[in-house]
C-alpha cells in the first residue's frame, strides 16, 4: 500500500469540503489505487495544522494560529497541493504564491480558485513541465460542468473550431427569473444572495468577469492557447432592463450570459457577453443554477454538455476527480517500474 501525503492550502467553506470529501473516500483510494491517502496539513490565512501520520475529520476545527504559508506547507510532507484559496485575478492571490512553491518543488498540485490560473498561467504550467508535476484545474474550470475534460480527453484528435458556455450559475439564475417570472435585476439578485448562491459582492459574477476567467482556462489550458484576460471583450448583465427582457421573451429569445471562443482566419476571437437563443436551442433550456458548454469540432460536429452540483460538494468532488487522475497515472508508474 502506497502512502499519499496531500496538503489543502486555502481552507474556506471550498477547502473544508474538500477535506472532509477527500477523508470520506480514504477506502475508495486504497480499493481502486492502492494508495493510503492521508491528508498531512490544511491551512487558511492565519491558522492551519499539520500531522505527518494524517489529520482525522474532528481535528479540522481546530486550526492553530500562524500555522500558515508555504514554508507550513512545504515542511509537511505532501506530495501534492489542493489549492483552494480565494480568487484575485488581478494579483493571483495568495495561491499563485504556493503554486510556485509546489510546482517548483516537484509536487502535484490541484487548483481550485482561477486567480492564480489567470495571472500565473503560463508561468505555472512552464513549473509543471520542469519539474514534471502534474497540474490539474477541473474544480477552477467549471466543477460539475465537464468542460476541461471534454477538451483534453472527450475530444482528444478533434480540432475545435468554436467552443460557448454558460459558465456562471449565479448570472444564469438571475437571467432565467428575469426572463421567466418578469422581475427585476436588483430583486433577482437580492433573491439569489438570500439564497446562499450569490457573493455579497456579485460584481464579478454579474460583470462577467468569473465568465471570463472560466473562458480563458479553457482556451489555455485546454486548447493550449495563450490568452490573456485583457484579449477577451467583457461585457455582463447589470444593464440588461426589463424592457429588453419583455421584447425578447415576445420575440421567444432566451438571454444567456454566455463565453465565446471561435477559431477565425486570422486567429482565435474569445468574448464574454449576452447572447440570444431560439427555444429550439439546447443552451435555451439550460435553467436556474445549470450551466453549459457546446463545443464544436472539424471531426466530431457539436458536444454539448450541461452540468450542475450543490456547493461546495460539486466544486470539492472536481477537485477530487483530478486526484483520482494522479491517482491513476501514479498507479500507471508504479506499474511500469
Amino acid at each position: 500500500m502506497h502512502v499519499l501525503k496531500v496538503a489543502i492550502a486555502g481552507f474556506g467553506r471550498i477547502g473544508r469540503a474538500t477535506g472532509d470529501l477527500l477523508l470520506s473516500r480514504r477506502e475508495r483510494y486504497r480499493r481502486l489505487y492502492c494508495a493510503d491517502v492521508r491528508l498531512v496539513a490544511v491551512c487558511g490565512s492565519r491558522a492551519g495544522l499539520a500531522d505527518a501520520e494524517g489529520l482525522e475529520p474532528h481535528r479540522l476545527d481546530d486550526l492553530e494560529l500562524g500555522l500558515t504559508g508555504t514554508d507550513f506547507i512545504a515542511t509537511s510532507g505532501a506530495e501534492i497541493l489542493v489549492e483552494a484559496g480565494p480568487s484575485d485575478y488581478r494579483t493571483g492571490g495568495p495561491g499563485l504564491a504556493y503554486l510556485r512553491s509546489a510546482l517548483s518543488g516537484g509536487l502535484d498540485a490541484i487548483v481550485i480558485s482561477k486567480g492564480p490560473l489567470v495571472r500565473g498561467g503560463r508561468e505555472l504550467r512552464g513549473f509543471a513541465k520542469g519539474s514534471g508535476s502534474m497540474l490539474r484545474i477541473s474544480g477552477a474550470a467549471g466543477a460539475a460542468l465537464p468542460a476541461i475534460d471534454l477538451l483534453e480527453h472527450g475530444l482528444l484528435g478533434a480540432t475545435v473550431v468554436s467552443a460557448e458556455g454558460i459558465l456562471n450559475a449565479t448570472t444564469n439564475y438571475l437571467l432565467d427569473a428575469m426572463a421567466t417570472r418578469g422581475i427585476g435585476f436588483e430583486e433577482a439578485l437580492r433573491e439569489a444572495q438570500s439564497g446562499g448562491f450569490a457573493e455579497p459582492d456579485p460584481r464579478n459574477d454579474t460583470q462577467g468577469w468569473d465568465t471570463a476567467a472560466k473562458l480563458l482556462l479553457l482556451a489555455n489550458f485546454g486548447l493550449g492557447l495563450d490568452l490573456a484576460l485583457e484579449d477577451l471583450a467583457v461585457t455582463g448583465i447589470e444593464a440588461v432592463t426589463q424592457d429588453q427582457i419583455a421584447a425578447w421573451r415576445q420575440q421567444g429569445l432566451s438571454p444567456k450570459l454566455v463565453g465565446r471562443l471561435v477559431r477565425e482566419e486570422r486567429g482565435v476571437s474569445a468574448e464574454v457577453g449576452i447572447r440570444l437563443y431560439g427555444a429550439n436551442d439546447p443552451l435555451a433550456r439550460v435553467t436556474g443554477k445549470n450551466k453549459a458548454i457546446r463545443i464544436t469540432t472539424d471531426a466530431m460536429g457539436e458536444t454539448v454538455a450541461i452540468g450542475s452540483g450543490t456547493e461546495p460538494l460539486a466544486t470539492a468532488a472536481a477537485a477530487l476527480k483530478d486526484l483520482e487522475h494522479i491517482l491513476i497515472a501514479r498507479l500507471a508508474g508504479r506499474r511500469a517500474g
